[in-house]
């Protein structure tokens, strides 16, 4: 099939989906005047080049020409990317959010052709599974009910939008913050809090240092020692984690596992340049020695691998997607690549190993105090004693 619209668009992104089957508009007037015109609903897929899950739609369900029969002819299919357009991704991430309760990437979209959205969600499988329904059954669904109840989507589209408006509107108002808010945010923070592995929530675990600076704020204000220990745990808990590069530097975007141990690989600015603030500041707050060390790796990685001297800064790091893999090369290091990177610190482990060959590296692992590495699902560990191998496939 010859190249679609998105071969000439500037973002990497679009241009790796110019060799679907799928018609796609970049965001812009003439898909809307086309929706308009010949009465569809859009289908709108935000999604970004470090996405995992984004490759993954694209190559199970875009690169389909079974699916791609069913979005040409019931929909006007828009794509997006999302650090290049962060205001539509914003907009719409807010809006799918109010219909189910999440967000994330890829979004996956459905609106009306002025734009408003009556249904949406993140990632769907091609067939039913993780207790999601197909995509292709979510295709059909979406537009069997545009077709038969274009009035109730469009009023729901209209609701949706006026009430996200009202809020908007709301947030921008001036005046004093009532200070019961503050104590309101920091007790739903606390209730979140993990315990025993630091952060909040359960897997998968991400960094949220918004919410770990609030909490610094508040220790200053308030001098209550439990807002700092929840911060404390929390950056010590990830600085030992894998969700730590501790050999390549920085931080991933979030761990797959409630310890943080196993990592989704990208690595963002918009997580690095805050967790850096977080890191700092609790080490003004402490004096640990640690959390300094790691303020440092990051701006270190951030300097050397995210600074790009003629283009600024960069969204993120990622490595290049291997053909036919939904998936970017994973960070793998061998010994000798982590002997040049930590020259001579490892040698020590090496030689205390009962048994050390190549083999002994997983694609990805974490250093912990105790020479111990943590492997991926299905991956080897090494240890200061003994080679272990993992049971799961």
């Amino acid at each position: 099939m010859s190249a679609n619209r998105l071969s000439s668009e500037s973002s990497a992104y679009l241009r790796g989906a110019e060799h679907q089957p799928v018609d796609w508009y970049s965001w812009s007037t003439e898909a809307f005047e086309r929706a308009k015109r010949e009465d569809k609903p859009i289908l709108l897929d935000i999604g970004a080049v470090w996405c995992h899950w984004c490759h993954v739609i694209d190559q199970e369900s875009y690169d389909d020409p079974e699916v791609a029969k069913i979005i040409n002819e019931h929909f006007v299919a828009v794509k997006v990317d999302r650090d290049a357009r962060p205001d539509v991704d914003a907009r719409y991430q807010q809006a799918v959010g109010a219909i189910t309760g999440q967000g994330g990437w890829p979004l996956t979209a459905f609106l009306t052709p002025d734009g408003k959205v009556f249904y949406g969600g993140t990632y769907f499988p091609p067939q039913d599974a993780y207790g999601r329904p197909s995509f292709k059954r979510v295709l059909l669904s979406a537009a069997t009910y545009y077709r038969d109840n274009k009035d109730e989507a469009a009023k729901a589209g209209n609701e949706l939008h006026q009430k996200l408006a009202a809020a908007s509107l709301s947030a921008t108002t001036t005046g004093r913050v009532d200070p019961s808010l503050l104590n309101i945010g920091t007790e739903s923070i606390r209730r979140m809090y993990d315990a025993a592995n630091g952060g909040f929530g359960t897997a998968p675990k991400f960094p949220h240092p918004s919410a770990l600076e609030f909490l610094l704020r508040r220790y200053g204000r308030t001098r209550d020692d439990t807002l700092l220990e929840i911060v404390i745990r929390t950056l010590e808990k990830m600085g030992r984690g894998g969700v730590h590069d501790q050999v390549g530097g920085g931080f991933h975007r979030y761990a797959t596992d409630a310890r943080w141990i196993i990592p989704h690989f990208e690595k963002m600015l918009y997580d690095n340049a805050p967790l850096l603030s977080n890191y700092a500041h609790a080490y003004q707050a402490t004096g640990s020695q640690n959390l300094r060390a790691i303020a440092v790796d990051i701006a270190e990685f951030m300097a050397g691998v995210l600074y790009d001297p003629a283009r600024s800064w960069p969204a993120s790091s990622t490595t290049p997607r291997v053909a036919g893999s939904t998936e970017a090369r994973m960070p793998t290091w061998d010994w000798a690549m982590t002997d040049r990177t930590l020259p001579g610190r490892l040698r020590k482990l090496k030689q205390s190993s009962q048994q050390t060959n190549s083999r002994c590296w997983p694609s990805t692992f974490t250093f912990r105090a105790t020479a111990r590495c943590t492997p991926t699902p299905g991956g080897m560990c090494c240890s200061s004693t003994k080679i272990q191998t993992s049971s799961r496939p």
